[in-house]
């Protein structure tokens, strides 16, 4: 069951974060960032990646947290516990 409850909260943050990805990148170029007002040195595929998993985190967060305020039955996957 903490499997399933896992990929509850990773499944849809991972989809999340791609969608989240692509729109940031589709405005913003990864060699225009600056980083407290240094540019940022980083290859682009450095930026993609870090910052997919930073967007992955927070959806995760979210996801979680959705988890967490659900029905208990939901959680403990058992009707009526």
């Amino acid at each position: 069951m903490a499997a399933r409850r896992l990929m509850w909260v990773a499944w849809p943050a991972f989809l999340a974060a791609g969608m989240l990805e692509m729109l940031v990148f589709a405005l913003v170029d990864p060699h225009d960032l600056h980083w407290l007002g240094r540019a940022l040195d980083w290859s682009a595929m450095a930026v993609y990646t870090a910052s997919f998993f930073a967007f992955w985190a927070v959806a995760m967060a979210g996801s979680a947290l959705t988890l967490l305020l659900a029905a208990p039955e939901m959680v403990s996957g058992r009707p009526g516990d």
